[in-house]
């Protein structure tokens, strides 16, 4: 019982720092006023890391600075040339897979910091700053404290998701262009759900419904607070704890629902009062079409077992 309250403690106080770290990002970038400074993939970082210790990106401690900062640096460089804005997002996507591949990582939350200075066209190299300075922090917490503990640092990559990632990504941003929503072709957090879906060893569709259920609300609960409340601090301090309490209530541990509610800080002004409904379309697309890719799989495993 003892054992039991310790480690209860030490989850309640992980959560803490965890957020504490968010809120002091936020803070930072009010005080500088300066809203780059604020990542919301570093929010999903923060309690994956920290809170969830999820074993797939604290196995390679070191990879929690290096990836997230290289496909920074790509997606910020790329944003610069004088390409279309969806040419852009292609052209990171497939660099982003490509050095993914070179450093054998699967750490998902590159694909974020990659496509954010896109997303939210990042000119100032404030925002690498911020990316280099917080997952170096989130980094020396995890080695620090130990949080990576018996978690062996290889496991089997399977790159074959990473090209289905890119279809299914191509196959959507090609719908979003059609129809005319060019700026529903890729939002960052939907973007790493989707590729931590496919490397599930089981995804039904409960799940899928699930994170559009999640992703949508905590879209709308960050949405309507930024827009509602003048202070920064506040109404990030009250998106994580509606957050967590949603979490709670789905019985779900997705961190991408943590970095959500930041994206009205650092998206287009015209672009933020549709961004639930933005959530809710992407993500109902994109799982969907995860869903049919693993129901396809294993149509085809059974067949080569039958």
């Amino acid at each position: 019982m003892f054992h039991a309250k310790n480690e209860q403690s030490g989850i309640v106080i992980s959560y803490l720092l965890a957020i504490g770290f968010i809120l002091a990002m936020v803070l930072a970038a009010d005080v500088l006023n300066d809203a780059e400074i604020i990542l919301p993939e570093i929010a999903a970082m923060a309690i994956a890391l920290w809170a969830y210790r999820e074993k797939g990106w604290v196995r390679q401690p070191e990879k929690i600075f290096i990836a997230p900062s290289a496909t920074a640096i790509i997606g910020f460089a790329i944003n610069f040339l004088d390409i279309t804005y969806i040419a852009k997002l292609i052209l990171a996507l497939v660099l982003m897979a490509v050095f993914l591949r070179i450093i054998r990582s699967n750490f998902a939350p590159s694909l974020a910091t990659g496509v954010l200075p896109i997303v939210t066209n990042a000119t100032h190299f404030s925002f690498l700053a911020a990316i280099f300075i917080t997952t170096f922090l989130l980094m020396l917490g995890v080695i620090l404290f130990k949080l990576n503990k018996g978690v062996p640092r290889d496991a089997p990559v399977k790159y074959k998701y990473m090209a289905v990632f890119l279809v299914i990504h191509l196959i959507w941003i090609g719908v979003a262009v059609a129809a005319g929503y060019p700026h529903m072709a890729v939002i960052p957090p939907i973007t790493v759900v989707v590729y931590e879906s496919l490397q599930m060893p089981m995804y039904m569709a409960k799940m899928a419904l699930k994170q559009t259920a999640v992703l949508t609300l905590s879209a709308t609960i960050g949405t309507l607070l930024y827009l509602n409340i003048d202070s920064w601090v506040l109404v990030a301090a009250l998106d994580m704890a509606i957050v967590y309490v949603l979490l709670r209530v789905f019985a779900a541990r997705i961190p991408a629902a943590y970095a959500f509610p930041l994206l009205p800080y650092v998206f287009p002004a015209e672009s933020v009062p549709q961004l639930p409904y933005a959530a809710a379309v992407v993500s109902a697309a994109l799982f969907g079409m995860v869903l049919l890719y693993r129901y396809y799989e294993n149509a085809r495993l059974v067949e080569r077992t039958a």
